[in-house]
């Protein structure tokens, strides 16, 4: 009798445990992993300084509409007032509270990352219906200075996914399509899923660590617009092994917000001069976005109204 007692406790256990396991198997979402066509993937090229000239009219406006981004971007700089004496002088403050604000527990990094995925299915989209337009720029700019402030090189980094196996085949050539964080570190990404483990090697992005809220994760912070090989594709234990190589970048966008089309109910300068305006600034390095009232918006030293 206490052999057939714990025969059935061990089938009872093993019942339980397949359910669990099969239910686990039935919440994952199987993902292409492509490249990422609807993507917003604009790196400003020859327009940084354009763009800045807008900053601080769009920043209002985005705080205004989009409450998780105000939110965040009001935590973040508190954190950089806080600690900016500590923080190497290779970013400028908009850019180190940028990375802040993209690091902070909550909301803003998914939420920004999903509108990134789709911002980029036509231009109408993105200059109507995606609300991160200064972040985005802001973060693009940040990766670019940390690029050129060190020798060009590239790291091994890894991430893990919960709840999505991404599916692809060795020799494709994929891309992200958002801001990705990745580590240096194996071990610190397995808290964050194993169902995908992606090994990189990726030339674009950079180490964020000065700049971000967990400094111990080692983050490297990969672009949108850099392409990868994929160098092995595998499944084991129902998990997916992904390994990719730095390729090029490629960008379906570049300086979109300038290009003459604007916003429905925007109220800048722009217009149609993207022309002339960019003509006159042959030559010219931009005016420093750091001081007036953007400067006093970005560390939240003054009312948004």
């Amino acid at each position: 009798m206490e052999h057939l007692a714990l025969g059935l406790v061990l089938l009872a256990g093993t019942l339980v445990t397949s359910t669990l396991y099969q239910g686990h198997l039935s919440s994952i979402k199987e993902v292409a992993l492509d490249m990422a066509p609807n993507s917003f993937d604009d790196q400003y090229q020859g327009c940084s300084h354009l763009m800045e000239e807008e900053l601080a009219e769009l920043n209002r406006t985005e705080f205004t509409i989009n409450s998780i981004y105000a939110q965040a971007w009001a935590l973040a700089a508190a954190e950089w007032r806080s600690r900016r004496s500590c923080v190497p002088p290779v970013l400028r403050p908009e850019q180190a509270i940028a990375i802040l604000a993209y690091t902070l527990p909550g909301p803003l990094y998914q939420n920004f990352n999903a509108a990134v995925r789709e911002a980029g299915r036509s231009r109408r989209e993105y200059l109507d219906s995606f609300h991160f337009k200064v972040l985005h720029f802001l973060l693009s700019e940040a990766l670019r200075a940390l690029r050129e402030a060190q020798p060009r090189r590239c790291y091994q980094v890894y991430r893990g996914v919960q709840d999505i196996r991404f599916t692809t085949q060795r020799g494709r050539t994929v891309r992200f399509g958002h801001f990705t964080s990745t580590s240096l570190r194996s071990q610190n990404t397995q808290q964050f899923g194993k169902d995908t483990f992606f090994s990189v090697c990726t030339c674009y992005g950079v180490p964020i660590k000065d700049f971000s809220i967990i400094a111990q994760e080692e983050e490297v912070l990969i672009p949108p617009f850099e392409c990868f090989e994929v160098t092995n594709a595998t499944w084991r234990d129902g998990n997916a092994y992904i390994q990719l190589y730095s390729k090029e970048t490629f960008s379906n966008y570049n300086c979109e917000f300038i290009k003459g089309d604007v916003p429905t109910g925007w109220s800048g300068v722009q217009g149609g001069r993207w022309w002339e305006v960019a003509q006159s600034h042959q030559g010219k390095r931009a005016s420093p976005l750091w001081g007036g009232r953007w400067g006093e918006l970005a560390l939240g030293l003054v009312s948004l109204h």
